[in-house]
């Protein structure tokens, strides 16, 4: 097709508005029959979680789903241990809200950053995220694939960063280079009620600037957005990324209401008051306003890119036995899963 036909093929598509039609055609019924077949089969969201022991990992996760959904949480008499290796451990949940079911899969970490030697800590994480993408795409490729396939893709990687209020260390900077090109990363302040307010946008304002000076892309990324409106709105969680946050289970009485809080010696810490911390711009990130697109851009963005890559390797045979092929056949290495419905 040349330029002129493109012309008059561009020339021929216009816009009907409602106020140009003849009548009711019933197109935005097609919201309420999308809402009514989400709503019966569920949807799939997988979120990993990175950072030294001691940070919160699972109580800002039990936190986010007001539920037990932690690997600490529903592992019966769960004892804490140093792992002396990254061991990726998986736990899944069905949780149900207004008829509305979520398979949700919580990726633990343990082990990462708490050797003396954290040397390539990343690469077993690393390893699972484009094992999940093989995984996917060795079902695309069946000639019978499944009618829905299986998404254990990681949708969304919760980076820990540790109330030093300093700078980003090394082992921050080389993980989120790596896994920044694979997989969304949201960077956050663990138990940021250590610091003070002062000492918190200081260190938040230190640490977007290491990002920006060691050229790491954290979600959402700016070439992502699609129109100015949803560029208004992710500007606004770039200018507070990363969240200051505090993770808690437990409630306690403030003027007459229940509220989830840390209590101190001064007073309680209100874990969704923006006033206190920034717990509620992570939940409204990750859950309320961009776990869609957290989603449509692994598909899209990252998975694509392993796609492309992997179909244009020359020697890439699927019938040759390789990593994917001992996946099926053992599973992964130390992974946990338990299932529950919630």
């Amino acid at each position: 097709m040349d330029e002129r036909q493109m012309k008059e093929r561009s020339l021929q598509m216009s816009l009907i508005r409602g106020t140009d039609l003849f009548g009711y055609i019933g197109i935005e019924a097609v919201l309420d029959q999308m809402r009514s077949k989400t709503m019966k089969a569920g949807f799939e969201f997988n979120i990993m979680v990175v950072g030294q022991s001691g940070l919160g990992k699972s109580t800002l996760v039990n936190t986010l789903f007001k539920s037990k959904v932690s690997r600490k949480s529903c592992t019966p008499n769960y004892e804490e241990k140093i792992s002396k290796t990254v061991k990726l451990q998986t736990v899944s949940h069905v949780i149900e809200e207004n008829g509305v079911k979520m398979k949700l899969t919580v990726i633990d970490t343990p082990g990462f950053g708490d050797q003396i030697n954290n040397d390539n800590c990343w690469e077993p994480i690393v390893k699972y995220v484009n094992e999940q993408y093989e995984k996917y795409l060795r079902e695309e490729l069946h000639i019978n694939r499944k009618r829905v396939i299986p998404d254990s893709r990681v949708h969304c990687c919760i980076y820990f960063l540790p109330a030093t209020g300093h700078r980003l260390r090394p082992i921050d900077v080389e993980f989120m280079k790596r896994l920044g090109k694979i997989v969304s990363i949201v960077p956050v302040i663990a138990k940021a009620d250590t610091l003070t307010i002062e000492e918190r946008q200081e260190f938040k304002e230190r640490i977007r600037q290491d990002l920006v000076d060691n050229g790491i892309h954290v979600y959402p990324q700016k070439e992502y957005d699609e129109d100015p409106e949803e560029r208004i709105l992710n500007n606004s969680i770039r200018e507070s990324i990363p969240f200051a946050v505090v993770g808690t289970d437990k409630e306690h009485q403030v003027n007459g209401n229940k509220v989830l809080g840390r209590k101190t010696n001064w007073g309680i810490i209100e874990v969704e008051n923006v006033a206190h911390c920034e717990f509620a711009n992570l939940r409204d990130l990750l859950i309320r306003s961009h776990l869609q697109d957290l989603k449509d851009v692994t598909h899209n963005i990252h998975y694509e890119t392993y796609r492309v890559r992997r179909l244009n390797e020359s020697n890439m045979n699927f019938s040759e036995p390789g990593p994917f092929s001992w996946l099926m056949e053992n599973g992964i290495t130390d992974k946990c899963e338990s299932e529950s419905h919630l």
